[in-house]
């Protein structure tokens, strides 16, 4: 099969199999196919569009426009998160397309991203619901042990729950209290794991683990009831369980307890550059909404850091 003779599907799964190739995250490839299967779809149902060079501006236009109008399963608006997901994994491959001669060069560009509002962070526990949601795990099972172990983790280092899929057993320095962790875009780092976490590891490894792998063999810390490798649609749904008996209105996912380590860290007055290489990310700005403390906290810290607060009169 030539290029000229092959669909928008055919050269969709090409784009696959090049991430597959440079390893990139199950994470990252799950977000293409569904990016790619909502262009796909739109082209063809819209403009019978099944060719790449058949697509034009005006499509690419009209494609930027259906994301803005489309709704979730829900019946809502797709958020401007997830009309970025979609550019983010529509515009490689427009790319794609260009290098093999079949697209403008243009296209890409004009499918852009939209504006994400400012906002603080969305489903933050303060530290005394993450100590109520500790305690509704049942650490009398084996799988609350683990549940416990893997959700202090998380609380403890800001790992994302891709990142705490992928640990093994070699990743893990229980003694000296280092995780390393492998990041987006392959990154490696390590990461600091605090004492209440080790304690909930090591109970976890040394005690619990062995007797879950029921005969298997497996490298990865985290296992289920079978002795596979936890998932994480499994992690996420028994912490959206745990979430759930908070009674709080928010809804409680993995990714909270990143959000919750890094909003307590900067409350604490960590180092912004120390908190950057904890969370691995690129830049400072993903931090920026974690920094704007509410008005209780900046008076307290105006209160207590201000010279002229110390002045008698």
């Amino acid at each position: 099969m030539t290029a000229k003779t092959k669909t928008l599907a055919d050269f969709a799964d090409d784009l696959y199999a090049r991430y597959r190739s440079l390893k990139s995250s199950p994470h990252t490839i799950a977000r293409i196919k569904t990016a790619l299967k909502i262009f796909v779809a739109y082209l063809e149902d819209t403009f019978r569009v099944r060719t790449p060079e058949a697509i034009t501006r005006e499509h690419i236009h009209a494609f930027q426009s259906h994301l803005g109008n489309r709704l979730t399963k829900s019946g809502m608006p797709m958020k401007p998160r997830s009309i970025n997901s979609v550019v983010k994994g529509v515009r490689p491959f427009l790319e794609m397309l260009h290098e093999h001669g079949l697209a403008n060069r243009s296209l890409a560009k004009h499918l852009q991203y939209v504006k994400v509002p400012d906002l603080l962070p969305a489903s933050v526990l303060s530290h005394a619901q993450v100590r109520q949601l500790m305690r509704k795990i049942d650490t009398a099972t084996p799988a609350g042990i683990r549940d416990r172990a893997a959700i202090e983790l998380l609380y403890s280092s800001g790992i994302r729950i891709g990142e705490l899929e992928g640990l093994t057993l070699q990743d893990i320095d229980l003694e000296r209290g280092v995780a390393r962790v492998v990041g987006k875009g392959r990154k490696e780092r390590f990461v600091p794991i605090g004492k209440t976490a080790i304690k909930w590891l090591c109970s976890y490894i040394r005690g619990i683990r062995s007797f879950m792998l029921l005969g298997c063999q497996s490298e990865y810390v985290f296992i289920n009831q079978n002795g596979g490798p936890l998932s994480q649609h499994t992690l996420r749904d028994r912490v959206r369980g745990y979430g759930r008996q908070l009674g709080l209105e928010i809804q409680i996912t993995p990714h909270t307890f990143r959000r919750s380590c890094t909003t307590e860290m900067i409350k604490s007055n960590a180092n912004l550059y120390h908190v950057k290489q904890l969370l691995g990310h690129k830049s400072f700005e993903t931090l920026n909404h974690y920094a704007r403390l509410d008005i209780t906290d900046l008076r307290k810290t105006h209160s207590k850091c201000h010279p002229r607060e110390k002045d008698d009169n």
